[in-house]
């Protein structure tokens, strides 16, 4: 089968576009045949060497949405059926969805009843499972005033219009290094655009929940915009940084207001079953802002590195 194989870590060329040995099914485990999948910041941080518990050579990918080629569990599980699987491992300490076809254990693959199309179906797992489940912790309400910390990453714009679909009175600002984005931003649907000047909003406003995906640079600043009694959901690392340091809760945390987080590794098929409900019941447009092939997976990567990133970026399997 084709794939995408990294055996050191590097740039984007390190993505070697070959021809590698069919996975043979093992007890607990089936195949899936891989129609698409969507590119992640965390691919590209395991890609660069940043992962320590990932060892090369490692297809990379950790979701992906397919059929069932062969299996070990027919009755859950059978052969044709439609899937969708996310987290657990998959891409780091196991081969990963860069290919052709991918051995998954049998309890990370959650089968789905939908007519969406692969398009829209290979945009949706992580992100916007990611996306769904922050907006969840942060209980958003009719009428709250919320930001995002971030908003020209996949997670933000998927976290947009799962709300805006939803509680049509809600506004929603969002944040960004690079101004030129403001009309792309203002397009998808926010309110308003706050300009982060080297980790600081350019804003007094203050709001009742704030999704932080840029991460540990930037949440102290973040909660200096959080209204007493809201919430903030740290969920992403945009700006590069795993751990936060030289933060104090008692005194970093805003006044009578609450952190939380959210991480996709929470999942199972309940809960992969609530979110395409919702998409399905409040009609949401789900679609990719950039669509690869998988011998484009670099350029793909490329993409998502460079300043002219927005969106989510997916690849779709041409094979038969």
């Amino acid at each position: 089968m084709k794939a995408v194989v990294v055996y050191n870590p590097g740039d984007s060329e390190q993505l070697k576009y070959q021809d590698v040995e069919m996975p043979v099914v093992k007890e607990g485990w089936s195949l899936v045949k891989i129609k698409g999948f969507g590119i992640n910041r965390s691919e590209i941080f395991t890609r660069q060497g940043f992962s320590p518990s990932v060892q090369f050579p490692r297809i990379l990918g950790i979701e992906c949405v397919g059929v069932i080629e062969e299996s070990t569990d027919p009755e859950r599980l059978p052969k044709t059926q439609t899937v969708v699987s996310i987290m657990g491992e998959m891409g780091r300490d196991f081969d990963g969805s860069y290919a052709q076809y991918a051995l998954l254990p049998n309890e990370q693959i959650y089968p789905i009843d939908t007519n969406l199309s692969w398009e829209t179906l290979a945009t949706i797992p992580e992100t916007y499972y990611t996306a769904f489940g922050s907006m969840k912790n942060l209980k958003i309400e009719h009428n709250d005033k919320v930001l995002v910390r971030g908003a020209t990453s996949g997670v933000g714009v998927a976290f947009l219009n799962l709300i805006k679909a939803k509680y049509k009175d809600v506004t929603v600002s969002g944040s960004t290094r690079d101004m030129s984005k403001k009309s792309l931003l203002i397009e998808v649907g926010f309110d308003e655009v706050i300009e982060d000047k080297e980790n600081e909003l350019d804003t007094s406003s203050e709001y009742d929940k704030v999704l932080e995906l840029v991460g540990a640079v930037t949440i102290k600043d973040s909660f200096k915009h959080l209204k007493e009694g809201g919430i903030l959901c740290d969920t992403g690392i945009l700006g590069g940084k795993w751990y936060l340091e030289e933060f104090d809760p008692i005194f970093d945390i805003k006044k009578n207001s609450y952190l939380t987080s959210f991480v996709s590794e929470n999942v199972d098929e309940a809960k992969i079953k609530e979110l395409f409900d919702y998409i399905e019941t409040n009609h949401i447009d789900v679609k990719p802002e950039k669509i690869f092939k998988l011998d484009e997976v670099n350029k793909a990567h490329d993409y998502l590195e460079g300043t002219n990133s927005f969106g989510k970026v997916i690849v779709l399997n041409e094979f038969e």
